[in-house]
């Protein structure tokens, strides 16, 4: 006779939730009666906690099913239910694993480094980390639309919090409050268009609405404005929190102020989730006959992504302050997935997520590093920072690795998932390839420019110009116990394994293999619907390939090289040479729209959207 399983993998849905919610409750309670070193314990306790519970998960679901977990048993009848669905697929529960890596990761790396207060407010930053970890599960592994502007709304609430931590600095209190207000317009956006489908089918759930909407279809009632409305609002808030152009204005602001450890989870896996989320709700909910035609969504959102990577490509390579550098390479990568995501295949979407998982590495490691140098020089400017760092060997060397990471270098994750995805990408065009490499080259060369200045010293010290003003990284309010001193061993030891992590995705087959059986199901709808619904799921499509071809080495070669052209071209360019006319016609009006001014960012969300709306609307 068999012993029941005590732990089934239904229930690991749940707990993958309430482990963060749980210890981020208990850090409040006890932090302030621990000492330092003891909260900092518990904190990588409940991350690793996690960790395990999400890794058992991913290794309890099959390759191409689902885990499904209605809590409370209220199961549907008939179709319908008022319970609250989790729904793990592989691709799902192995972003939610990812965050939960790079929480743990940021919590080892802020012990000896983030200047925590004590007493009564002691714990409180772990703790919101733990409790912005249960946010972006969450996010991950819901089936309900509704569920997810919740968790969506839980993840946003702690990264303002987190953003403008030194709320005693008003730099960083403007920054949360730009996040805050244009992320929660979107939301509340968001929560009309759920509001619309709700009126629409009676459901909140993402596999109900869509069957809902697909029966009207079957009846005689297909799409209509009402259908069009609700899919642009419900993508409000995944766009914005994807920092997708024209609605990623926020996204370089918040992380020029947020402390370090913060920015590695904003830009390593907090913006990837609202590609995610795009990705998700159009799959589920408009993908099937009630809802859109794929070739006009894939249009639109192809357009969107190419907008969202030349702009931050562009942006990023004006930068001084590494901090926005970097928050703009995040844009111009953004911007690449979402085109990866576009395709709505699985070739496309495998490409998207080996990206991301590469990207997630390459670029914490980046903002941990230059957490190293707020630490010993107080500054984050590439100008001021000039030759300074040249002590910092290894850590420069680190810093060179990412960038050329971020370029596309083979054998790195980013390089394969750029690979993978350009080559789907130029099946649908011939030119998009090009798109690829020009993006990558751009951002991996001003991070490499950036590397070589302050850590080598070459070239001259850039000067001064008054058309090309930019923020500078130098003030910065320290985030530190002890300026100046040594680097603790995590400060550098996280980094190199996330680094290394990077890597192990661009070099491990089965790493590849495995995200590509991920997308085919998450693109399998029938499956989600069936599965989440009660009934047994068939079995998925072929995977496609996810390794590396000729032509991918090639082009990420060739990324490379031209990012170190680009950045010795800028080193060895002469300091008191002006701007060009293609400048003062191109770069500098796209300069200017990024004018800090909350209002504009607000405006930009309209047009956004009513850009969106009226795109679609002309294909239809």
């Amino acid at each position: 006779m068999s012993t029941p399983d005590p732990l089934g993998t239904a229930d690991l849905l749940p707990l993958a939730v309430a482990i963060p919610l749980l210890g981020a409750a208990v850090l409040a309670v006890a932090g302030r009666r621990l000492p330092r070193p003891g909260r900092d314990a518990l904190a990588a306790v409940w991350a690793a906690a996690d960790v395990a519970c999400l890794a058992l998960l991913w290794a309890r679901t099959a390759p191409d099913g689902r885990a499904v977990s209605w809590l409370g048993g209220w199961t549907p009848r008939g179709g319908h239910s008022v319970g609250i669905v989790l729904v793990a697929d592989r691709l799902g529960t192995g972003l939610a694993l990812l965050v939960a890596v790079l929480v743990l990761a940021v919590v080892c790396y802020a012990w000896r480094y983030f200047d925590e207060p004590s007493g009564e407010h002691g714990g409180v930053f772990p703790a919101l980390l733990l409790l912005f970890e249960a946010g972006m599960c969450g996010f991950a592994l819901t089936g309900d639309l509704f569920d997810a502007f919740v968790f969506f709304e839980l993840m946003g609430a702690v990264a303002y919090a987190l953003t403008g931590y030194r709320i005693e600095d008003p730099r960083p209190l403007h920054g949360a409050l730009a996040f805050g207000l244009v992320n929660s317009a979107a939301a509340y956006l968001s929560l009309l268009g759920i509001g619309l489908l709700y009126a629409r089918t009676g459901e909140l759930g993402l596999a109900q609405i869509g069957a809902a909407l697909d029966q009207r279809a079957a009846a005689g009632h297909g799409r209509d404005a009402l259908v069009v409305v609700a899919f642009v609002l419900v993508l409000a808030g995944p766009l914005v929190k994807a920092a997708s152009a024209p609605f990623h204005f926020w996204l370089p602001d918040a992380h020029a102020v947020a402390p370090s450890p913060v920015c590695m989870l904003l830009s390593g896996v907090m913006v990837e989730l609202g590609v995610y989320g795009v990705a998700r709700i159009h799959r589920v909910v408009f993908a099937g006959a009630g809802g859109l035609p794929d070739a006009v969504v894939r249009d639109t959102l192809l357009a969107a992504g190419v907008l969202t990577a030349l702009v931050g490509a562009v942006m990023c390579w004006q930068q001084r302050h590494l901090k926005r550098m970097l928050a703009f390479s995040t844009v111009g990568h953004v911007g690449l997935f979402l085109i990866g995501a576009a395709l709505l295949e699985p070739a496309g979407l495998t490409g998207a997520a080996v990206y991301v998982a590469g990207h997630a590495g390459a670029k914490a490691a980046l903002f941990g590093l230059t957490g190293v140098l707020l630490d010993r020089y107080g500054s984050v400017d590439e100008h001021g920072l000039h030759g300074r760092a040249r002590e910092l060997r290894l850590i420069g060397l680190l810093f060179v690795l990412g960038a050329l990471a971020l370029a596309g270098l083979p054998p790195f994750g980013t390089g394969l998932g750029k690979a993978v995805t350009e080559e789907a990408a130029g099946h649908w065009g011939g030119w998009l390839p090009v798109v690829f490499v020009l993006v990558s080259a751009l951002t991996g060369g001003a991070v490499l420019r950036a590397g070589l200045r302050v850590f080598g010293g070459l070239g001259a010290p850039p000067s001064e110009h008054p058309e090309v003003a930019a923020t500078t990284g130098e003030g910065e309010e320290p985030e530190i116990r002890e300026p100046g001193r040594r680097p603790p061993a995590p400060m550098l030891l996280v980094p190199a394994l996330l680094l290394v992590g990077c890597l192990a995705v661009g070099v491990v087959p089965g790493v590849g293999r495995a995200l590509a059986a991920a997308a085919t199901a998450f693109t399998d709808r029938a499956g989600y619907l069936t599965e989440t619904l009660g009934g047994p799921g068939g079995p998925a499509p072929a995977a496609p390939e996810a390794w590396w071809t000729a032509s991918g080495i090639g082009l990420g070669l060739l990324s490379t090289l031209l990012a170190v052209g680009f950045a010795t071209a800028a080193i060895r360019r002469d300091p008191r040479r002006g701007t060009g006319g293609l400048y003062r016609a191109t770069v500098l009006p796209l300069r200017r729209l990024h004018s800090g001014l909350l209002g504009d960012y607000v405006a930009w969300l309209a047009v956004g959207l009513a850009a969106l709306l009226i795109a679609l609307t002309a294909q239809l």
